[in-house]
């Protein structure tokens, strides 16, 4: 976990994509479905898994300069979900995000961390209690039920709990999921325009861009 906490560190130099999908937010903002990604990460048994996750914004977001402005996207997950296994074994994982109104895609490739309960980092736990607070109740309510992917039993009343409040203590299921860029991929499909963007010196060097074909 060192190791991935010095990564997310390192991305407080604002990369140069980050305006360019800020935007392409603000212009799909009617649509709610504009914040569904499709994440893609790699098996064990080297099988890809993707599924669809909610876009929480970037780690460090209205948390003033405890956590700096970062470059770093983030999930949340349950401890016990596949995906955590999955990160363990292999961090490398892609973003799929396509905006229907304005007509663009984003692939975004980098490594993926999980920020747990037994996270030492102080600072990660705050963007962890931070994503917290935002979820809504029925979000925060999953995070109570039973095992992931286990039999499904007969008594319906376990999956309603009582939801925990935003000001709850954060449940030891709930995980932050951060992913740090090293990789994008932006292609506008209304203008048959393409651009990629390439972070050098092994995902802590300097940003690169390029116009490319679509």
């Amino acid at each position: 976990m060192q190791a991935a906490t010095q990564q997310l560190r390192q991305m407080a130099e604002q990369a140069p994509w980050r305006e360019v999908l800020q935007r392409a937010l603000k212009k799909n903002s009617n649509c709610r479905h504009s914040r569904y990604v499709q994440l893609a990460t790699v098996r064990p048994d080297g099988r890809p898994a993707n599924r669809t996750v909610v876009y929480r914004g970037f780690l460090g977001d209205g948390l003033g300069e405890s956590l700096g402005e970062t470059d770093v996207l983030t999930f949340v997950t349950d401890c016990r979900s596949n995906k955590v296994g999955e990160i363990a074994h292999n961090p490398w994982a892609e973003v799929a995000w396509y905006f229907p109104d304005t007509r663009e895609q984003f692939r975004l490739l980098g490594k993926l961390s999980v920020v747990n309960a037994a996270t030492a980092d102080e600072k990660l736990q705050k963007g962890r209690r931070a994503a917290w607070k935002t979820m809504s109740d029925p979000g925060r309510q999953q995070f109570m039920w039973p095992q992931p992917g286990e039999p499904r039993g007969g008594d319906d009343s376990i999956f309603k709990p009582e939801p925990p409040s935003a000001d709850s203590p954060v449940l030891d299921a709930f995980c932050l999921v951060c992913l740090a860029v090293e990789e994008v991929d932006h292609i506008q499909l209304a203008k048959n325009l393409r651009h990629r963007y390439l972070r050098g010196g092994g995902g802590g060097g300097e940003w690169a861009s390029q116009n490319v074909n679509p």
